[in-house]
């Protein structure tokens, strides 16, 4: 069996084996225990993290939790609880605090911070950093990059090179102020957060546009290590890859988790889909 193993995680492969400080996959979920358990006896040593993902923990039975949460970690898979914290904390600093140390006891290891839902002045998105931290968890701020939708490219038929005249901006439209992102999460990092999630759709989406280059100054500030991308997109985790290596960290469904490997893979490249059969690729 050994002679058709395609991955080694030596040092001459893209990364090494878990636990990784880079080249990280998280994959949304949960699915069913059987499903869960099928992909991680199958790729698990392609997973690194699973999120619970739009606070569906909170609609689950308790013991579901912590046998899903156990599951991961017998294949060395962290947990994470996702964009919820936000709903905790509009009941207060003590609410919260409670909500750490029920995270903790069911077993999970990260808790993620909406930042955008959050609308918290900053010394205290820092605070709740740390009292993360202190709670023995680790933290993960999620920001989110927003345009204009005038300033999004138009994919249509029109003819190459057509005039089109410029969309007016509403005055409900937000541009996100780059720097400040950065600055706010190099803040966040300094006061313990183990890494950054950027939820970047438009970003993504468009990412063989002009955006790319304002992805290039988040990871260009923050570093490979400390930044994660929200991927929706197979075709963007191909950009991600061939732009930053098989070093840069990527949460993706479930169902991109073995594509994805194969685009972080040195020898399989691009033409990685015809040596699996077609059940391999995830139910």
């Amino acid at each position: 069996m050994s002679a058709y193993r395609w991955k080694s995680f030596s040092e001459d492969e893209d990364r090494p084996e878990k636990p990784r400080r880079f080249g990280v996959t998280e994959m949304r979920g949960p699915l069913s225990r059987l499903a869960l358990q099928d992909m991680f006896e199958s790729m698990g040593q392609f997973v690194d993290g699973l999120k619970f993902a739009g606070g569906s923990h909170s609609l689950m039975d308790e013991d579901f939790i912590k046998e899903i949460i156990n599951l991961a970690h017998e294949h060395d898979v962290y947990v994470s609880t996702g964009d919820w914290a936000e709903h905790l904390l509009r009941k207060g600093p003590t609410a919260f605090k409670q909500y750490i140390d029920e995270c903790k006891r069911l077993g999970f290891d990260t808790i993620e911070l909406n930042v955008g839902s959050l609308g918290l002045p900053e010394e205290d998105l820092l605070r709740y950093i740390r009292l993360i931290k202190s709670g023995g968890l680790r933290a993960k701020p999620q920001f989110a990059v927003k345009f204009n939708s005038s300033d999004i490219p138009v994919v249509d038929n029109r003819a190459y090179g057509a005039y089109r005249a410029p969309t007016p901006r509403s005055s409900s439209e937000v541009v996100e102020d780059i720097p400040l992102l950065i600055r706010r999460a190099e803040r966040c990092l300094e006061a313990g957060a183990d890494m950054i999630m950027i939820d970047a759709d438009d970003l993504c989406r468009y990412a063989d546009s002009v955006l790319s280059d304002l992805v290039a100054r988040i990871i260009g500030r923050l570093g490979l290590e400390k930044t994660m991308f929200e991927v929706s997109h197979p075709n963007t985790s191909e950009w991600f890859i061939h732009s930053y290596g098989p070093r840069v960290n990527l949460f993706v469904d479930h169902s991109q988790v073995m594509n994805l490997e194969c685009l972080r893979g040195r020898s399989l490249g691009g033409n990685h889909i015809s040596i699996f059969r077609p059940s391999y690729l995830l139910v």
